[in-house]
């Protein structure tokens, strides 16, 4: 599977990240989608699309996605929310969803800050792909995308445009 990983889009999908995208399988997005329910079935109607709500999102986003994605992607195991943190720095509740569920690869944003970092302590690869969006203090905008072959993550790349 190749895997494409966004978040905080703001309602902005621009060109540039559809480009990016091009190549990708699947999309997982990471909440904060922005706009209304238009704009996620905009994505989803791109590429398959697997997402979670953020604070910023409305109801109607809320209903289709929800607060939580835990699914299988090859032989991965993979946790996603939004508010998430980054390890050893996990809210609460987010560490009690990694130590009930043991996933291979938590995803998170909210920060707007890109993170990729191996949690040793639980034996997984955090990803925060940054922001796509406009809205916020970043200074690029951000997207991730990678593939995974069976237990294998390859070839990452980091797709990066001025704000």
């Amino acid at each position: 599977m190749y895997i494409g990983v966004i978040s905080d889009t703001h309602g902005v999908f621009s060109d540039e990240f559809k480009e990016f995208f091009e190549p990708v399988d699947e999309i997982w997005h990471a909440g904060d989608f922005g706009g209304n329910i238009d704009f996620v079935h905009q994505i989803s109607a791109f590429k398959p699309l697997v997402g979670v709500y953020g604070n910023c999102d409305a109801q109607e986003i809320r209903f289709e996605c929800p607060l939580v994605q835990l699914f299988n992607c090859e032989d991965l195991k993979i946790l996603m929310t939004h508010i998430g943190g980054y390890p050893g720095k996990y809210p609460l509740n987010v560490r009690a969803m990694i130590d009930a569920h043991h996933p291979d690869i938590f995803v998170c944003g909210h920060s707007h800050i890109l993170k990729v970092m191996n949690d040793r302590e639980h034996n997984l690869l955090a990803i925060n792909p940054g922001a796509a969006g406009l809205q916020g203090w970043q200074i690029e905008r951000t997207a991730l995308r990678f593939h995974i072959d069976g237990k294998d993550i390859h070839d990452m790349e980091v797709f990066r445009l001025p704000r």
